[in-house]
């Protein structure tokens, strides 16, 4: 006989109650943990019920044409190894004689570049920028923001300017899920050689800098400038593009390349393995700390440089240099007496 009939009639009521309980409470705990489990992106951690998951979740988005278009104009621009160069600009930068013609030249006088325009892929984020594209370029996108206009200068820091930034790492997310590496360049950085060999093999996200320090993997005291990278598609850069988008929302009044700096040392970084690469400026030189060696050099950014005007003034100084050395003899050339005439105009004091 079973023991519980020897209970009196109140507690067997109260047994039935408490397993009713017991059981009520499991199948609420297993549904928060199949449907709404909490996920955590770097620092930030959410129930899946929690509307700001959802700003996370929707963290790389495009509209069905803009969709069909990327991967149309990715697939063309593709090297074998699924490798494509992306820069983005807006009309300020693309109209005639400003800095996207400069950027261009340097392709096609640099070392070994002129064959790298069959992969780049401009991004323009309005339509003035991409009707200009479509005149000068093979591979050109339009990428839009409802209710945003990026077709002004956009100064340093102003509201439009943080959005242009902001846009720019969703878009490059999007190309990482789509399986595709990227490198990425600022279209203020002129190419005078050939990258590629110089990237590391084992690195999953290489960046230039403002500032090396000698050491490739000194996380502390290189000094990252977002202007430059080169990032291979998988789970790891995946993951850290989604943290870094998702910390916008965490450090609303600073640039990608200050969230950068404050996230390049989240646990959640060293929790994925994503292996992170600094740029020698040897060979990715700026103004900042300017590339010594010509015969070394494979870009040179227009960095440490606040004013669109300034920048292409500069930008075309640097071109005449470049072709400058090349018309040296190779005796010359040899010598390492070359040097650099930037920055001419370029200053990192606000325009009003």
């Amino acid at each position: 006989m079973d023991d519980a009939s020897y209970l009196p009639t109140m507690s067997r009521r109260y047994l039935k109650y408490l397993i009713a309980v017991t059981l009520f409470t499991a199948s609420i705990l297993i549904f928060l943990l199949h449907d709404h489990r909490m996920i955590r992106i770097g620092n930030f951690a959410y129930f899946r019920s929690n509307p700001t998951y959802h700003q996370l979740q929707n963290t790389h988005t495009l509209s069905a044409r803009e969709d069909m278009s990327v991967n149309r104009v990715l697939k063309k621009a593709a090297m074998e190894d699924n490798t494509i160069i992306v820069t983005v600009l807006n009309a300020a930068w693309a109209k005639p004689g400003s800095v996207l013609d400069q950027f261009l030249e340097s392709f096609r006088i640099g070392d070994r570049t002129l064959r790298l325009l069959n992969h780049l892929v401009i991004v323009a984020l309005d339509m003035e920028a991409y009707k200009r594209c479509k005149m000068v370029h093979r591979h050109c996108l339009s990428v839009s923001t409802p209710g945003v206009d990026f077709s002004g200068k956009n100064n340093f820091m102003t509201d439009g300017y943080l959005k242009m930034v902001w846009r720019k790492i969703d878009f490059l997310g999007i190309v990482l899920q789509k399986g595709y590496n990227f490198i990425f360049t600022d279209t203020d950085i002129m190419w005078f050689r050939d990258p590629l060999p110089i990237f590391y093999l084992d690195g999953d996200f290489q960046i230039s800098c403002d500032y090396f320090r000698g050491n490739p993997l000194d996380i502390k005291s290189n000094i990252p400038n977002s202007g430059l990278s080169y990032v291979k598609s998988n789970n790891r850069t995946i993951e850290f593009y989604k943290l870094w988008y998702a910390s916008r929302l965490k450090y609303p009044k600073k640039h990608d390349q200050d969230v950068l700096n404050l996230i390049k040392h989240d646990p959640f970084v060293q929790e994925i393995g994503l292996q992170i690469r600094f740029l020698d400026t040897a060979y990715f030189g700026g103004l900042c700390e300017k590339s010594k060696d010509f015969q070394k050099v494979r870009t040179m950014h227009v960095n440490c440089c606040i004013g669109l005007n300034r920048k292409v003034l500069d930008l075309r100084v640097m071109l005449e240099d470049w072709k400058k050395f090349l018309s040296f003899p190779p005796s010359i050339k040899n010598s390492h007496s070359a040097f650099w005439s930037v920055p001419k105009n370029c200053s990192m004091q606000s325009i009003n």
